[in-house]
């Protein structure tokens, strides 16, 4: 989130889209808030993320998102880090609507140039999922792979990020998902910055027997301190 010799760091960034379709009126809110902070010695961090997104119209509620994730890192030395989390988000036009889960693991850094920098983690993870449309409760148990890569020009004027999820469940490899994140940040002044962010989210196997994926864009507005 920030370089190493920064203990603490806060993120907020929120976006709204009012959109009139023939008379009918639709609203659009995102909302995010990241915060980190490190120990003295700068071996500990602890990282807490939330969104949330609702889109409403006149006449029902489209869609109501939201995801919440902690996590501890400890630093063993320049390359490796232990990390433990824990998650619970809610999607109502999923299958699986709401997923709670715990996971422990380790984290390699990859690549730290002078411009980019890059993970690689690996970690088990303890799912419980609910899906109403299913009548479905599943405890799984999954493996998480991930690879994260990152690049700031010297002229500081954008930062790019991008990040890959491999999720495969570990009695049947053939159920696995991919998440993907992609962030752009443009900074206007040293604490303000425009933001966009490309989501993208396949589950090959639900609860109902299929495959299921999501993806959005989106701009926004953010705030640094």
């Amino acid at each position: 989130m920030q370089t190493d010799s920064i203990r603490f760091a806060l993120n907020a960034d929120f976006s709204l889209n009012y959109a009139n379709n023939n008379g009918t009126n639709v609203t659009q809110i995102n909302g995010a808030l990241t915060t980190q902070l490190k120990s003295k010695d700068l071996k500990s961090i602890y990282f807490l993320i939330g969104t949330y997104k609702l889109i409403d119209s006149e006449n029902k509620n489209l869609q109501n998102a939201w995801f919440l994730h902690g996590r501890y890192n400890y630093k063993f030395n320049q390359l490796l880090r232990l990390e433990a989390f824990l998650q619970g988000q809610y999607n109502q036009l999923l299958v699986v609507e709401q997923r709670n889960l715990a996971g422990i693991g380790l984290r390699v850094k990859w690549m730290d140039k002078e411009n980019f920098t890059g993970y690689a983690g690996n970690s088990y993870m303890y799912e419980i999922e609910h899906s109403d449309e299913a009548g479905t409760i599943d405890h799984n148990h999954r493996n998480s792979t991930y690879l994260t890569l990152s690049y700031f020009p010297k002229s500081q004027r954008f930062s790019v990020a991008n990040t890959v999820y491999y999720q495969p469940l570990y009695r049947d490899l053939k159920d696995y998902r991919i998440l993907e994140q992609f962030r752009l940040d443009i900074p206007l002044a040293k604490w303000f910055k425009v933001f966009s962010i490309f989501n993208y989210y396949f589950d090959s196997k639900t609860p109902l027997g299929g495959e299921e994926y999501t993806s959005n864009l989106n701009f926004g507005l953010g705030i640094s301190l």
